[in-house]
């Protein structure tokens, strides 16, 4: 899944080499439009705004722990907070 700026043929092509089926809105100016799941393309959204929440805890954003378990745990706790609230 990506953005309509990434509808090209390479990238189609290579998403099909690697044994995925790619879900890209196609450009308005696309003369054959492939085929689209908005309903896929929704789930996506929401990954990407999870994501922007997840940034707005700066600790997260700038990585301030230095070990793999301390971070995942900032990112539960942040999580838990974003969410719960």
């Amino acid at each position: 899944m990506a953005d309509r700026a990434y509808d090209t043929n390479a990238i189609r092509q290579q998403i099909e080499q690697q044994g995925a089926v790619p879900n890209i809105p196609p450009k308005r100016t696309r003369r054959w439009k492939h085929c689209f799941s908005p309903v896929l393309y929704r789930g996506r959204n929401a990954i990407e705004r999870m994501f922007c929440r997840l940034k707005d805890f700066r600790r997260i954003a700038t990585r301030y722990d230095k070990l793999a378990t301390n971070f995942l745990s900032a990112v539960y706790v942040a999580a838990t907070v974003s969410y719960w609230l």
